[in-house]
């Protein structure tokens, strides 16, 4: 069993006052036992419009920012996850999800489609993430693996993980508020858990800016661990046997007759 925590707030053009909220975050959550723990995309620096400022603030993997989280998932024992606006080329920064232990950097994820949509144009800023094969890692027994926020828009993203036979999907994520917009978030990832037979979590920014309503859900696609809009934590235990009892009796993994291949 991996106790798994989904924590929300709202990041700050301030990476400093960041990394302070999300340890204080990370550490809330270990005291409840969690192992695991989410933080939203993003979390490292957020302004509502995006521009230079987020290629100026851009931190490398060996920056302050993962170097600050590293020390907080020490102290935790746990593996922390979050978003990170990452060093890129001159002109763009990288949208990367990343895993720290007190060991050091566990796995990144660069987000792969970017949020050219309701009005964004995230790819102005942002550098794509290249079609890797899925890097995943372990916790308690559990694999996991990565993506973020738009990529949910996107079935194959989650189904390459599924190939990659994690056991559990984690969503960093800023789900930009408006007319429906929290019900797709719920429906998308209740068909992502659903399709692929795995638990999916996924932790977002809190309004202004997102919608909060971070989730965990059961590879049956049941709701585990819900919060709403305000800052906070969510805690669910994850059982590996849960993902096996469910493809046994679901075996759409096994039956189905197509692929996933990049374009």
């Amino acid at each position: 069993m991996v106790r798994l925590a989904v924590a929300q707030f709202a990041p700050t053009a301030d990476p400093a006052a960041n990394l302070a909220e999300a340890a204080v975050l990370v550490a809330d959550a270990a005291e409840r036992g969690a192992r695991l723990v989410v933080l939203p995309e993003y979390a490292s620096f957020f302004e509502t419009r995006m521009g230079p400022r987020f290629v100026e603030h851009a931190q490398p993997l060996d920056g302050p920012f993962v170097a600050g989280l590293q020390e907080a998932a020490g102290r935790a024992d746990a593996v922390v996850v979050f978003g990170l606006v990452e060093t890129g080329d001159d002109a763009r920064f990288r949208n990367a999800a990343v895993a720290v232990s007190g060991d050091g950097v566990v796995a990144v994820y660069r987000k792969t489609h970017l949020y050219d949509a309701f009005g964004a144009e995230e790819s102005r800023w942002v550098e794509p993430g290249a079609l890797e094969p899925a890097r995943t890692f372990l916790v308690d027994g559990l694999r996991v693996g990565l993506q973020t926020c738009y990529d949910l828009r996107f079935p194959e993203v989650t189904r390459v993980l599924a190939d990659a036979e994690v056991d559990l999907v984690l969503v960093p994520a800023d789900w930009v508020p408006g007319e429906g917009k929290v019900h797709a978030w719920r429906t998308l990832l209740a068909a992502r858990a659903i399709e692929n037979t795995a638990f999916v979590a996924a932790a977002g920014q809190i309004p202004p800016a997102g919608v909060g309503t971070s989730l965990v859900l059961d590879p049956a696609g049941a709701v585990l661990a819900e919060l709403g809009e305000e800052r906070g934590i969510a805690i669910a235990d994850l059982d590996p046997e849960r993902v096996r009892e469910v493809r046994a009796v679901n075996p759409a993994l096994r039956l189905r007759r197509y692929t996933v291949l990049p374009l």
